[in-house]
């Protein structure tokens, strides 16, 4: 069986990555931040941070969500505000968890142009398709007929042989 490689790495194999190395990773900055300021200061960050979380959860992210509802209510496309709305959700659930590194890409993402250039990305990889249902464009019904043989007749049309 062959199997061919593409360009680059596709979303789902970076996050995977992201996710297996992210222990290894935090557990290294708790080692070096912790050899360079003490044990309970580098506890103490860590408690700090994850109240920085909910307080951005709380605050930030419900000011995206009343921003994303007057966009919906404009008539606009609101994938801009809903990035914005789930980076930011990210970045606090990033703050929440215990570690340095989850917490500085937490505030990396609370920082607007830094948002910015990681929606472009996100936007040059990820295709959109949109459907829709109900009645087919166009003046009036249509209906398509279907020519089966059956013909279908009222009984005052009808009249044996």
């Amino acid at each position: 069986m062959t199997q061919r490689f593409r360009k680059g790495y596709p979303l789902g194999r970076l996050l995977f990555l992201f996710f297996l190395l992210l222990p290894l990773i935090e557990i290294a900055c708790f080692v070096v931040i912790g050899n360079a300021i003490g044990l309970w200061p580098t506890l103490a960050g860590v408690v700090l941070s994850a109240l920085l979380g909910a307080l951005v959860i709380r605050t930030r992210g419900l000011s995206l969500l009343n921003e994303l509802r007057s966009t919906v209510g404009s008539g606009e496309l609101p994938a801009r505000s809903i990035a914005d709305a789930m980076m930011v959700g990210l970045a606090g659930l990033l703050l929440l968890l215990p570690g340095y590194f989850s917490d500085l890409i937490g505030i990396l993402l609370l920082i607007p142009p830094v948002r910015s250039a990681l929606y472009a990305f996100l936007r040059s990889r990820v295709t959109v398709v949109t459907t829709s249902s109900g009645p087919a464009p166009g003046p009036g019904f249509t209906q398509r007929r279907v020519d089966d043989g059956t013909i279908d007749l009222d009984s005052d049309e009808w009249r044996p042989r």
